[in-house]
Order: structure tokens, then C-alpha cells, then sequence
């Protein structure tokens, strides 16, 4: 680890603000945390503290009512207390609480433009933030293997019950928390990020024995799961391509202009599911490269990151909570209607969308109710 010592840094010209540098706000006892890395790097202008605060409360807001929501409705409605869905109610929660413990205390640091909970809490709201960002990714890669196995597989393939669903579930949890919990015992460590804010693993401090585990906590909770939900979607996709092209045959053979009525709606199924998939894994791309390109860019000394630059990866990555409401929730068309049902002042135009809604769930429900065929 690379000990703290300002005198190699004040008065050298690094910054351009003569001794003053990010960390000057951090308390004393918080010091031997932070990376020396830092020290060459004047204090971030106090406007980018208080849009990243005033973003974040945004983020917050949004968070909790759009994860609340999906956890009320889900497990209120009967109809929805399905296998499948006791992962998308997983994902609400490890989503909810990535911005419950971590997005008020950021937004209290940035008030003070540093962190000011102390070194304890900094571990804990640096592994808290591994924890559920890691529960997160592995949910959303178990929703796609279901989706694969219902779509894909079909009739051959074995439905997932409640204890298969419990037992991902438990899954998804161990592993995250034993990745979680190594820095805790010695393999890297949490320490404050640049902007002096928020706290997360250790991309600095050089030495394999450290820098190894960014290298493979990142193919755990990147390169893994994103190739997983690839794979999965493609071949959904390929599947319900071709069971559209079946129907459009024997539609064809039979002389009718199609077997379902509701495909005379505005897009086919494919082009819906294509949406989805494709929302899906560009949101997941979105949220969370930066966080990758911060951390690989710095173990392997191919990037620069300053504290302005380190704030993104956080933001973009905490922005995904209010992504995967929207992605799994609201596109759920059975969702969409028992929401509706539940709130009905969420429906703009009344009880006309209101019955709309309820039968919006024809073009979607049957990519997964219809099985493929061979």
C-alpha cells in the first residue's frame, strides 16, 4: 500500500492551487485511507458537488418509488407470485437498497463536499455498494437464463419452480457476499474514490496481490454475466423468429391472415422482444462500463483518472436502479396492468387506458406463454 504523505506533493506544482488539494476537506482519522494518488489534484469546484447531490436526490426518489412499486405489486397480486417473478422481485430489492445505503449518505458528503462518516462506515458503505451492484448483475442474469429457458427450450424444458428460484436466489446472495466480504480480510480493500464522496474497492494501490482482484471481481460482475445475458437473448431471439415464421406459414396454409388476432397490432412479437433485449443490454452497458473502463483503466496504467472523472462510474452505476424498474417492471405487460389497477391514477387517459393496459399484455406474455417450435 502506498503511505500517505502530503509533503511529496505540496509545493511540487502538480495542482495549480498552490498546497490545496481533493483531500484537505477529509478528517484526520480518515487520511490513512486515502490513496497518495490523490494528493497532486486541487478540490473539485464546489458546483459539481452540489449537482451530483441535487442529482442524486433525483436518483433517489425515483429509486425507491419505482423499486417500492414492483415489490408492492408483485407481491400483492396472486397472479404475479410466480417462480420467474420472485427474481424480478430479488432485483427490486438489491436495487432499492444500493440507493437506501448509499444514496443518502452521498448526498449528505456531498453537502459537506467529503466523506465525513468515518473509516468504519467507509468500509461498509464501499462493500454495501459491492454487495448490491453484484446482486443486481447476477439477478438480471438470472431472469435472462429463465427467459432462455421458457422461450428457447420450450415444453422440453424443465419449469422453474419456488425452491429453484429460492435456491438462484440464495446463490445470487452467497456469492456476492463472499466477493464482497475478501477486501474486508485482506484481497484489495475499500478505500474513498477521488471526488472524497463515496468509497469503493481499490483500483490504486499497486501490486498484483491487490490489483488482482479488481482484474477478477471485474470478469465475475462484468464480462461474465454481460456475455451470459448475450448468449441467452440470442437465441431467444433466434427461437421466437422462428416460431413467428411458423405461425406466418401455417397462417398462410390455412388461409386466414394470421393465428393470433393480436398481431394486427401496431408490431410483432420479435420486434417487441427485440426492443426489450436490446434495452436491456445497452442499459446494462451503459450503467456499468464506466465503472469497468475506471478501475481496468488504472491496474493497467492506461488511463489517467481524476476525481471529476471517478464521479461517473458512480453515478452511471447507481443510475441502473432506476433502469431495471423501467426494464423489468414497467415492459411486464401483467405488471403494467396490476399497477395500473392498484394506482388507478396512473393511468393519463382514464378508464379507456386503463383496459387498454390490462390487455396490453397479449404482444409480450406470449413470447413466454406460447412455447417455440422446433
Amino acid at each position: 500500500m502506498v503511505q500517505y504523505n502530503p509533503q511529496n506533493f505540496y509545493g511540487s506544482g502538480i495542482n495549480n492551487m498552490g498546497n490545496m488539494t481533493v483531500a484537505d476537506k477529509v478528517p484526520q482519522e480518515m487520511l490513512y485511507l486515502v490513496d497518495s494518488y490523490w494528493f497532486q489534484y486541487p478540490p473539485l469546484n464546489p458546483l459539481w458537488h452540489s449537482l451530483l447531490g441535487f442529482a442524486l436526490v433525483i436518483f433517489c426518489t425515483i429509486a425507491f418509488l419505482g423499486n417500492l412499486c414492483v415489490i408492492f405489486v408483485f407481491t400483492k397480486t396472486k397472479s404475479l407470485r410466480t417462480p420467474s417473478n420472485l427474481l424480478v422481485v430479488n432485483l427490486a430489492v438489491s436495487d432499492f437498497m444500493i440507493m437506501f445505503t448509499m444514496g443518502p449518505a452521498m448526498i449528505i458528503n456531498c453537502y459537506f463536499e467529503t466523506w465525513v462518516f468515518g473509516p468504519l462506515a467507509c468500509q461498509i458503505y464501499g462493500m454495501c455498494g459491492s454487495l448490491f451492484g453484484c446482486i443486481s448483475i447476477w439477478t438480471m442474469t438470472m431472469i435472462a437464463f429463465d427467459r432462455y429457458n421458457v422461450i428457447v427450450k420450450g415444453i422440453t424444458g424443465k419449469p422453474l419452480t419456488h425452491g429453484g428460484a429460492i435456491l438462484r436466489i440464495f446463490f445470487v446472495w452467497a456469492a456476492s457476499i463472499l466477493w464482497t466480504l475478501l477486501p474486508l480480510f485482506g484481497w484489495n480493500r475499500y478505500t474513498p474514490e477521488g471526488n472524497m464522496t463515496a468509497c469503493g474497492t481499490d483500483y490504486l494501490t499497486p501490486g498484483w496481490a491487490s490489483r488482482s482482484y479488481v482484474l477478477i471481481y471485474g470478469i465475475w460482475v462484468y464480462f461474465l454475466p454481460l456475455l451470459l445475458i448475450i448468449y441467452s437473448y440470442y437465441f431467444i431471439m433466434q427461437a421466437v423468429t422462428a416460431h413467428e415464421k411458423n405461425m406466418r406459414e401455417q397462417a398462410k396454409k390455412m388461409n386466414v391472415a394470421s393465428l393470433r388476432s393480436s398481431e394486427n397490432q401496431a408490431q410483432s412479437v420479435e420486434c417487441k422482444l427485440a426492443k426489450v433485449a436490446l434495452m436491456t443490454i445497452s442499459l446494462w452497458f451503459m450503467a456499468w462500463t464506466p465503472y469497468l473502463v475506471i478501475n481496468f483503466g488504472s491496474i493497467f496504467d492506461i488511463a489517467k483518472i481524476t476525481p471529476l472523472g471517478s464521479i461517473w462510474g458512480s453515478v452511471f452505476a447507481k443510475a441502473n436502479s432506476i433502469y431495471n424498474p423501467v426494464v423489468y417492471g414497467i415492459s411486464h405487460p401483467k405488471y403494467r396492468a396490476a399497477l395500473l389497477k392498484t394506482f388507478p391514477s396512473l393511468a393519463c387517459g382514464g378508464k379507456e387506458d386503463l383496459s387498454d393496459a390490462q390487455s396490453a399484455g397479449t404482444a409480450l406474455s406470449t413470447v413466454s406463454e406460447e412455447k417455440p417450435v422446433a
